[in-house]
């Protein structure tokens, strides 16, 4: 009820030494503060979230706002029962003409880092500024018939540079301001958005047909989460798995998994997953490792899991385990 079912998850796999990137969790308290308090964030809530920061950056040793090895985020909600599809997601949180610069220079990976810049403008305009995904696609589709690729991962540095530019004007025609440079400012407004995300339309009418009241779930949590990247190139992935064969509950694990992609490439569909036991042969180490945790997972909470995780240049990240549906 507190820190929602994606934080509540982060913080039970935090205690039991599984590999999680750090973060932390505002909780759903908050949230009704903010609608108690007219829609306005409670007054010491940034001075809070900025120390959280700092603990990030101690951990992690990255740092917020550099040019040299900037700190990323993603800002994720999570309400005390899972509402599929109806809250919103930001990734790459942090990301701005300086910090790309820093990005692409840490990861020797130039095209890496403007295709995370151009996924993380498309994402914060849809969800903080309310722009359609539709106006962000035409960009993206006329890039990708002018380079002649099939695939948004076949686009070049230059496609993806000139991909960003059009992606902010964009915002900017949509907001008529400026989008927005600083991390913290980005931060504030995604934070809100994911308040105000609670009451939108689609959650409202999803809690009224599933008749989830308020002592099942009151408020959004946000998680606020160090980004671990699938799509780093040939040694990293990203997928979704359940402790066991979700048609006919076999005890084995089910799921796909993408090479060189983000979790939303997957969760969306944008491109055709592989079945999770080709990863065995592809990275075999990495398959022990999450079959390990799955098993330690399942065991702990008696329940069959549903597991997001990352592999990030060879290093195994989990993002949430759930109970599965």
């Amino acid at each position: 009820m507190l820190l929602g079912g994606k934080g509540a998850g982060l913080s039970e796999m935090t205690r039991l030494k599984l590999p999680v990137s750090s973060g932390f969790t505002i909780t759903t308290e908050v949230c009704n503060n903010y609608y108690k308090n007219k829609k306005r964030l409670p007054k010491n809530l940034m001075v809070e979230v900025s120390k959280n920061i700092s603990k990030i950056e101690k951990k992690t040793g990255k740092k917020w706002n550099s040019s040299v090895n900037p700190l990323l985020v993603s800002v994720r909600s999570g309400a005390a029962i899972s509402m599929p599809g109806m809250m919103d997601t930001i990734l790459n949180l942090g990301l701005n003409d300086q910090t790309v610069l820093g990005l692409a220079k840490k990861t020797n990976n130039p095209r890496f880092a403007w295709d995370s810049y151009r996924r993380f403008i498309q994402l914060f305009g849809k969800v903080v500024f309310g722009v359609k995904d539709e106006k962000f696609d035409d960009v993206l589709d006329a890039a990708k018939k002018k380079q002649r690729a099939k695939d948004d991962s076949e686009l070049d540095v230059n496609s993806l540079k000139r991909i960003v530019t059009e992606y902010k004007k964009i915002c900017e025609k949509h907001t008529k301001r400026k989008f927005p440079t600083s991390p913290n400012e980005q931060l504030q407004l995604a934070i809100e958005a994911v308040f105000k995300s609670w009451m939108g339309e689609r959650a409202i009418v999803y809690r009224e047909k599933n008749k989830i009241s308020k002592d099942i779930a009151n408020g959004t949590a946000v998680n606020v989460q160090t980004m671990v990247f699938g799509n780093m190139g040939n040694d990293s992935a990203t997928g979704v798995v359940f402790t066991r064969n979700e048609t006919d509950g076999t005890n084995e694990l089910s799921g796909e998994y993408l090479i060189n992609a983000q979790g939303e490439d997957v969760v969306a569909g944008i491109r055709t997953g592989k079945a999770i036991l080709k990863l065995r042969n592809e990275m075999p180490k990495l398959y022990n490792e999450l079959d390990k945790a799955c098993k330690k997972l399942e065991t702990y909470f008696r329940e069959v899991q549903d597991i997001e995780f990352t592999i990030e240049q060879g290093k195994f990240y989990l993002l949430q385990t759930r109970t599965a549906k």
